[in-house]
């Protein structure tokens, strides 16, 4: 028999990363007597929301983004700092916690986008992680000359391209290219630096990027889509998956089709981290718990909201009837070219639970469409820790219904739980965004031995980017 022992195994702990939105992602947030209303444009805010995210030792923080006016204006602070030029300033407020930022692929080029990525990289000493988007929406396409939206697939075949030359500018530069040699007055070594040479169909791209190699090679690399295409793009190169399940069985159904997927075209399951968003309402009971969710519920201005929702189900506001259930003639996933996944979660919570209008809206008020809780520290810390233990997540995108309070009592009542349970880090033990998650710096695909490459982020590109060129060549 086997020697025994009392040493009980170390449980594998769980990510968590914050996402910041001016004060908090409830939209009637802004309008509780402790909020800041213009804390949307306010620097100092969001370095006070970096450092509390740090002080609960969490892996990572994340700002959203996108090219064109969101919502209407009238409905809550609309208003947003680009998110890389609010990192950097982050950057210097921190030390250890990772900085994401979203940057769409479809409104943006791949040279300067990477050197903004590789850019933040430095000045964080490793921290930076890109939140890949498509953007979807006829208003963003104006802002840009074009009449509408790319189709839905095109996009995301744009943005496997995107990626690949992104990572392909980054690995432009060798580590080793850099000598700075004062006696031979040699800076950088020539042969070590080499242009990308990158012809695809959506990009022309000669290289080498300006900026020399970032200490993490690459930042962290996340996506957030979970339609048929957003779930194979991730398998193929997301390192982190922001979601949203509304139940447990979606979200364990979800974790599994996107981890089979990433096996399907040879990457190692566990190199793609999924974290489902929640919302928690913490109170010191849950009597407290649901009088402060329902107090944010009752602070939604139903006119507003409306018209948002109707926006999502591409409907007319006078469709909707606050009191009424969703209409039966409302057209389905197949027909709708953007945000295919948050569209049919808003259909089918609002069909399972037979929710009226107005009570969809505030149920989407919260996270729109993320699951949302309201309970105590204990309670919280219970459904992340059973949804981790079932299957459903590798960790958790933490969506504070009002910042900065919290954020703060997450900080310093759910994350002390966690950690007793041996489920979250105590301190960290890395300094850069990919060891908090677990990942390895990834291997020059432009300058280390083929050996090295087997698994990298460009395998099972070629088949994307020949079917794109076929369609464009028959067009």
């Amino acid at each position: 028999m086997p020697p025994s022992t009392d040493r009980t195994p170390a449980r594998k702990q769980l990510h968590l990363n914050a996402f910041l939105m001016s004060v908090g992602h409830h939209e009637a947030a802004w309008r509780l007597p402790e909020s800041e209303p213009f804390a949307n444009t306010d620097i100092e805010h969001y370095k006070n929301l970096a450092r509390i995210a740090e002080r609960g030792k969490l892996d990572s923080l994340f700002l959203a983004d996108s090219p064109v006016q969101l919502g209407d204006p009238g409905r809550r602070p609309a208003g947003r700092l680009e998110p890389t030029v609010l990192l950097t300033a982050l950057a210097g407020a921190t030390s250890r916690i990772g900085l994401i930022a979203t940057a769409s692929t479809s409104y943006n080029e791949p040279y300067n986008l990477a050197r903004r990525f590789a850019s933040l990289d430095h000045v964080s000493d490793g921290r930076a992680g890109w939140n890949i988007v498509t953007t979807a929406g006829a208003d963003a396409a104006h802002n840009f000359g074009l009449d509408d939206t790319p189709l839905h697939r095109e996009r995301y075949e744009r943005a496997a391209e995107f990626v690949e030359v992104s990572t392909k500018l980054w690995d432009s530069w060798a580590d080793d290219a850099v000598v700075a040699d004062k006696e031979r007055g040699v800076h950088a070594l020539a042969e070590r630096v080499r242009p990308i040479d990158h012809t695809g169909p959506y990009f022309r791209v000669e290289g080498a990027l300006n900026v020399q190699r970032s200490p993490q090679g690459y930042p962290l690399l996340v996506q957030a889509g979970s339609s048929e295409d957003g779930k194979d793009f991730a398998a193929r190169y997301a390192e982190a998956v922001f979601t949203a399940q509304q139940t447990l069985e979606e979200g364990i159904a979800f974790y599994k089709d996107v981890k089979q997927r990433a096996a399907a075209v040879g990457r190692d399951p566990d190199g793609v981290k999924i974290l489902p968003g929640i919302v928690p309402v913490i109170g010191d009971t849950e009597e407290e718990a649901r009088e402060l969710d329902a107090e944010l519920e009752r602070l939604i201005v139903p006119e507003y909201a409306k018209r948002q929702l109707a926006r999502q189900l591409r409907i007319p506001p006078d469709e909707l009837d606050l009191d009424h259930e969703l209409p039966q003639d409302i057209p389905t996933e197949d027909q709708i070219e953007g945000a295919k996944s948050r569209y049919t979660l808003i259909v089918e919570l609002a069909r399972r639970e037979h929710l009226t209008v107005r009570q969809l809206i505030g149920r989407l008020g919260g996270g729109r469409g993320h699951r949302t809780f309201a309970g105590t520290a204990v309670q919280v810390a219970d459904t992340i820790e059973h949804w981790y233990d079932r299957g459903a997540a590798d960790g958790f995108n933490i969506m504070p219904a009002v910042l900065p309070s919290g954020l703060a009592v997450f900080v310093d009542r759910v994350v002390p739980i966690l950690q007793e349970r041996g489920l979250f880090r105590t301190e960290y033990t890395g300094a850069t965004l990919r060891a908090h998650y677990g990942l390895p710096r990834p291997a020059n695909r432009l300058f280390d031995p083929v050996e090295r490459r087997e698994g990298s982020l460009g395998i099972g590109l070629a088949p994307v980017l020949a079917s794109a060129a076929g369609r464009k060549a028959g067009a």
